[in-house]
């Protein structure tokens, strides 16, 4: 063999080996890689600031620790809002275990708030369920839901890890995900997409102040951070973080510049916690006393202390943060009650919105008995949800929520009292086990002047409708302004998005 014939010899198994090399490396499963650079994470805890209009309203934190094969991730969510002249507190703590894939594999959480008081035991089994088991703390029996997945699932507070070890921190580049939120108890999908990187500086150490006796940052560090535009609940949210997948600060754009609106920022300890003690509780409980005509109060109306059931609104015009005009209406009666179809839906595309959730077991015996017996042989979606929304809102004694009870739509079957979180998990789970894609919304009712949490819900029929079963409003009047899907009215999930809306009614 010629010298010649050696070197193309060896140039093509250079080059063969090269390529095996490249397809290794670029074109193996992203769960490969992860799983290899998830070896780098470091244990550790990050704190951060949450604020509403550059006022401290609570604090969270993130703490990694590598146990072997897996990851034990724990989040805690603590949240104070001012309403009324006195604050209600939100506490939440989950502990999960993931995968170096950064898959789910477990999650303990326990939850205290304006919701009720529970705990929450998940387990994923082959990626193909999730079981769920609820533990109410008011004496209740415990309710156990198996969640059916398409796929492996991961937390919401690892998904900037997914994206940094996972290659994707790339200006321009999308990702999608499928979460499961375990202090909401929701599995969303999400798409994310990194916009653009800058460098931030982050406050890493904090020194008190003995003059005003508060905790100021006193080293900062710069970092390379990049922004990820996601969708939470149906509202744009951007988040910076840094080529570690650690959040850095999450906000609105204008809310970042004028400090309005909420915000996450990554901050010292001290800052975080010890400063969020020592505010003036009292001050800030007094201020909300007395809202103001078209101020957003962050209850619901029954808490706040409306009972009286409003009459239908048929038009609202609003002007949204100074500058977006809505004009609100419910849709035509014909538009409301097309159907192009019959029950049960065989659409695919809504096959999320017929399955059971955690709150919401459509698939028990109890749910679907109830549910033939209100329909009868009715088998016309528009004419099911209006059924469903006369039976609700005739059963449900409206009352505030007992203290430890969770709105689960079983329990409030066999319990029918409570509020619009009550009134739209039961529907929901009703509307479900006849075949009828449905979903819970979050969002504000304006009620004698002013804005308050609500829920209800949204049915699809020839589109997406909405019905009001607290009031029964078949469709919702036009004082209903939508703020997220698939939630309830909890100030865990609405205060980061109303935080940011001001409304003017015109």
């Amino acid at each position: 063999m010629s010298r010649r014939t050696w070197v193309i010899a060896i140039l093509v198994a250079w080059a063969l080996s090269l390529g095996w090399l490249v397809k290794r490396e670029v074109f193996r499963p992203t769960g490969a890689r992860l799983a290899e650079a998830a070896l780098a994470v470091p244990p550790g805890a990050l704190f951060y600031r949450l604020s509403v209009g550059g006022q401290q309203v609570g604090y969270a934190s993130t703490t990694i620790d590598t146990l072997g094969n897996v990851l034990r991730v724990e989040n805690v969510f603590v949240l104070d809002i001012p309403a009324l002249g006195s604050l209600h507190r939100t506490t939440a703590r989950s502990i999960a275990t993931v995968s170096r894939a950064l898959r789910l594999e477990s999650v303990a959480t326990t939850f205290d708030g304006d919701l009720g008081q529970f705990t929450a035991h998940g387990r994923v089994l082959g990626d193909s369920v999730l079981s769920v088991a609820i533990i109410p703390q008011a004496g209740e029996d415990s309710q156990m839901t198996r969640i059916p997945l398409q796929g492996p699932i991961t937390l919401p507070t690892l998904l900037p890890l997914r994206l940094a070890f996972g290659g994707e921190l790339t200006s321009g580049r999308s990702y999608q995900a499928r979460l499961f939120d375990p202090l909401l108890l929701t599995i969303r999908d999400v798409n994310a997409r990194v916009a653009s990187e800058s460098t931030l500086v982050v406050s890493d150490s904090a020194d008190l102040d003995s003059t005003v006796m508060v905790w100021i940052p006193e080293h900062f560090d710069t970092v390379r951070a990049f922004r990820i535009d996601h969708d939470a609940m149906g509202m744009p949210v951007s988040s910076w973080i840094d080529a570690q997948g650690r959040v850095v600060v999450s906000a609105s754009d204008s809310s970042k510049r004028a400090g309005t609106g909420f915000a996450m920022e990554r901050a010292a300890f001290e800052i975080v916690y010890q400063n969020f003690k020592k505010r003036d509780t009292v001050r800030i409980a007094r201020a909300s006393a007395a809202p103001a005509p078209g101020e957003i109060v962050p209850l619901t109306a029954l808490a706040a202390g409306i009972r009286d059931i409003p009459a239908p609104r048929v038009r609202l015009r609003l002007r949204k943060n100074g500058h977006d005009t809505l004009d609100l209406a419910p849709p035509a009666a014909l538009q409301a009650h097309a159907a192009p179809y019959r029950l049960p839906s065989q659409d695919t595309a809504l096959a999320r919105w017929l399955a059971p959730e955690p709150l919401i077991q459509a698939h028990d015996p109890r749910i679907a008995a109830e549910a033939r017996r209100i329909i009868g042989r009715e088998r016309g979606p528009a004419r099911v949800a209006e059924l469903l929304s006369q039976w609700v809102h005739a059963s449900l004694h409206r009352s505030i929520p007992e203290t430890g009870s969770v709105p689960s739509a079983v329990r409030v079957l066999e319990n029918p009292r409570g509020d619009c979180n009550e009134a739209a998990t039961l529907f929901v789970a009703l509307a479900r086990s006849t075949g009828l894609p449905a979903r819970t919304v979050a969002g504000l009712i304006y009620l004698d002047g002013r804005f308050y949490y609500h829920a209800w819900v949204e049915v699809f029929l020839n589109d997406w409708i909405q019905v009001d079963p607290t009031f029964d409003q078949f469709p919702a009047d036009a004082a209903h302004i939508r703020v997220a899907t698939g939630g309830l009215a909890r100030q865990i999930e609405l205060v980061p998005l109303i935080g940011r809306l001001k409304l003017e009614v015109l």
